[in-house]
């Protein structure tokens, strides 16, 4: 099933909104590092992100090194910027508060 994609004024305005995320892959992905003070919070996130992953059905692109996570979203099904990946980016944002 086919997820409506942002438009590239709506995906601006909406990134603007989110806390430390940027555009990649030339706008049709947004992205953010998070550092934290050893492996194991870093992990403990990750754990974290993979729980919100699972309940919206919808799995980041990320990576890991020592105490940094490294997250890419986008919406494969919409070939770009979806409603899911701002929806999901607030959840992870929510972890942090």
């Amino acid at each position: 099933m086919a997820v409506e994609g942002l438009g590239h004024r709506e995906a601006e305005v909406l990134v603007a909104a989110l806390d430390g995320w940027a555009f990649t892959r030339d706008g049709d992905a947004i992205g953010r590092t998070f550092e934290f003070a050893n492996f194991s919070q870093a992990f403990a996130f990750m754990t974290q992100v993979a729980m919100i992953a699972e309940q919206q059905d919808h799995h980041p692109e990320w990576s890991n090194v020592y105490n940094k996570v490294q997250i890419e979203l986008t919406t494969h099904d919409a070939n770009g910027l979806s409603m899911r990946d701002m929806k999901m980016a607030r959840a992870i944002e929510g972890l942090l508060a």
